[in-house]
């Protein structure tokens, strides 16, 4: 059964010696994997095509017996090639995908999620990199998953309760103009890590040099 999709490359891994296994991000399908036979190939039509963070309409054969299904064909929209620029950027976009994997199911639909992925590789390629922007993705990923913090309940100071709604209801430029001071960001981010850990059982790794402020 032929099927179409949009999506987001969160990881792609060897296969073969020729074929690649991707790992997307869709709205429809949620977290679906990919295998890309033949990509690793010079004459591959795959080639170039691929790689992590790329956004694309795509055809894959739905396959009955495991959730590993054939790619068939590929069309690029974009490629956040500002990702590749600077590997703060880059270590940020990775920690948000594993975020991502780590608090979502496969084959769930995922149209607000995968919004607010792209979104946030958006910021990142336009807005010079900052704490705050990985801080309001962790915010507003809860919120989708519906485990939004009970400020009421919480001991944070009233600065940080203040940053919290900021960048969780605001726009990724608002977020991005957000001046938290180094003691407001430390709060918020030794906050969440604790949250998180309490709802999701453990971060994936890379947390501590995204939020790195180089």
């Amino acid at each position: 059964m032929i099927e179409n999709a949009t999506g987001l490359i969160l990881r792609t891994r060897p296969l073969t010696e020729t074929s690649l296994i991707v790992h997307w991000l869709t709205p429809d399908f949620g977290r679906i994997a990919t295998v890309a036979k033949g990509a690793r190939r010079v004459k591959s039509p795959f080639l170039g095509k691929l790689d992590l963070f790329y956004l694309a309409d795509f055809s894959f054969n739905r396959s009955r017996r495991s959730d590993l299904h054939t790619l068939r064909e590929i069309g690029l929209r974009e490629t956040h090639s500002a990702l590749r620029q600077d590997i703060r950027r880059l270590r940020q976009a990775a920690y948000a995908a594993s975020l991502v994997e780590q608090a979502t199911e496969t084959g769930t639909p995922l149209p607000a999620i995968f919004e607010l992925t792209n979104g946030f590789l958006g910021c990142l390629c336009r807005q010079k990199s900052a704490p705050q922007i990985v801080l309001a993705f962790e915010l507003k990923l809860l919120h989708e998953l519906g485990l939004k913090p009970d400020l009421a309940k919480t001991k944070l100071t009233p600065g940080a309760r203040q940053i919290v709604r900021v960048l969780t209801q605001n726009d990724w430029p608002a977020c991005s103009r957000l001046k938290p001071t180094p003691a407001q960001a430390g709060e918020l981010a030794q906050f969440l890590h604790g949250f998180l850990i309490f709802h999701l059982g453990r971060l994936p790794k890379g947390r501590i040099t995204a939020l790195t402020d180089d």
